[in-house]
């Protein structure tokens, strides 16, 4: 009896993980399947939408470590900055803090921002309806989980990357 007792909580709790588990493999697909529309509206690749977004939140950036971030060889990463540029997206400046004189920095243009805003707009405005269901306590426990999880992910990443 005190083996089916203890054996017990641990199925729920095996379930339970299974579910979040699955649900943040559809999260994940469905996060793609909106980035490649909003990738589309905006007439760019999902990689270069990609790069953007990792310009945007660590810019002003130099092309080799937008390169690591993104996990991209740095020839892959010219030809997106390249295209980035072209289209108005990015401007590449020199890095006066850089002993090499040739250094280079990316910074997004924050004047097409509203562009990229204005498409997440519908999942932005549907998370803020769905976060005002939750109380602090539940919001700080989910922000965790998710930081948590993001954590997770770079370390699997890098174990790949080093394999």
């Amino acid at each position: 009896m005190s083996s089916a007792s203890s054996a017990e909580p641990a199925r729920p709790s095996r379930r339970f993980a299974t579910e979040i588990k699955d649900s943040l493999r559809q999260l994940s697909n469905q996060l793609s399947l909106l980035n490649h529309q909003v990738s589309a509206h905006l007439e760019l690749k999902d990689v270069d939408l990609d790069c953007l977004e990792l310009i945007g939140r660590h810019g002003p950036i130099s092309p080799s470590a937008l390169a690591r971030r993104a996990g991209l060889h740095p020839a892959t990463m010219t030809g997106i900055l390249d295209r980035l540029q072209k289209s108005g997206w990015i401007v590449r400046e020199r890095d006066p803090d850089a002993a090499d004189r040739r250094a280079v920095t990316v910074r997004a243009l924050r004047d097409r921002n509203a562009e990229v805003y204005q498409l997440y707009s519908g999942m932005n405005g549907a998370m803020d309806e769905l976060l005002a269901d939750y109380s602090d306590a539940e919001l700080k426990l989910l922000a965790d989980f998710l930081q948590r999880t993001t954590s997770a992910g770079h370390t699997a990443t890098a174990a790949l990357g080093d394999a």
